[in-house]
């Protein structure tokens, strides 16, 4: 050992109760019915760029309800951290969306909000002293789904949305791993390992972490090998999911199961290399890109596919 090394303390977890949250449930998205003179207002923006490419989304995504097609989509975990669960969910109960995707972050959030109704730390205050990512709470909840998964042989994310539901959490109707286990949809994280504080756990189980998060892209990529005539959106994942998306897709044509012949959308706030190749260009007949802060084009989109199946005759009630 170098002469002024210190040698390492025992690791410090700290009782979440004691951490300093940034996002809030009361700062959540509202879920509205079908606004009276929204379609009009929605239909009147220009058929031009951003605009028109959102109008094609939504009509497809209607569409493919209409039709019983798939309806994927991918997130990043910025999309929960700025309210929107609460749009996901209700889209998810009305039969709008038949697979969620995700990475490891976005159910950490997701967890804790169902816990504690409030989620994501301030990481520039608790990374200097070493405290940033050490929540026990939040250790023992995701890695003890991991560790279900292992027992039960289950996929990642269905264990983590029965064990918000069995372990009923207070807040678990803002949890989309727990509506998707509710609603039997499947709902996949896809995990990189090393970048996800539970990972900083020593009593995580890394080989029952790495099965659980296999189980779960195989799974995905049974519903991508379904999305012929279907309808796959990206919103806010510029490197995971996109990468998971293409070998999915390539799974599914050497199954001989997909052509071409889907909508794929990127929701994002700024134009990535690799969500815009993998997802928009590459796969599908036809892909669109669509740049906005999520907070503000998903209740949009959101709205709008609820009106626009309700003049359609096929909105359904939430389950």
């Amino acid at each position: 050992m170098p002469e002024n090394s210190k040698p390492p303390r025992p690791l410090r977890i700290r009782p979440l109760a004691e951490r300093k949250n940034l996002v809030k449930k009361d700062d959540f998205a509202k879920v509205l019915p079908p606004v009276e003179g929204f379609l009009r207002w929605f239909e009147a923006l220009p058929d031009i760029y951003g605009s028109k490419a959102l109008k094609t989304v939504v009509d497809r995504v209607v569409t493919a309800r209409q039709q019983g097609r798939e309806v994927g989509v991918s997130l990043g975990a910025h999309v929960l951290k700025v309210g929107l669960s609460p749009l996901l969910i209700d889209l998810m109960r009305r039969g709008f969306v038949t697979h969620v995707a995700t990475n490891g972050a976005s159910a950490i959030h997701d967890w804790e909000t169902a816990y504690q109704g409030a989620t994501s730390e301030d990481v520039a205050q608790n990374l200097p002293d070493g405290s940033f990512g050490f929540w026990g709470e939040t250790f023992t909840g995701l890695n003890g789904a991991t560790k279900r998964a292992g027992e039960r042989g289950e996929g990642l994310g269905l264990a983590i949305g029965r064990t918000i539901l069995e372990g009923d959490l207070p807040y678990r109707h803002l949890s989309v791993f727990a509506e998707a286990a509710r609603l039997a949809i499947p709902a996949t994280v896809h995990v990189a390992f090393g970048c996800d504080i539970t990972h900083m756990d020593p009593d995580l189980d890394g080989a029952a972490l790495g099965a659980a998060t296999q189980r779960d892209f195989w799974i995905f990529a049974d519903s991508v090998g379904r999305l012929e005539h279907g309808v796959w959106l990206n919103i806010g994942s510029a490197v995971i999911m996109p990468e998971v998306f293409l070998k999915a897709v390539s799974i599914a044509r050497n199954r001989g199961q997909l052509g071409a012949d889907f909508l794929t959308a990127n929701f994002d706030m700024l134009q990535q290399y690799r969500a815009f190749t993998n997802v928009v260009q590459r796969p599908p007949k036809e892909g669109k890109s669509i740049l906005a802060m999520h907070e503000i084009v998903l209740p949009l989109l959101h709205q709008a596919i609820l009106c626009t199946a309700q003049a359609r005759g096929c909105l359904s009630e939430p389950r």
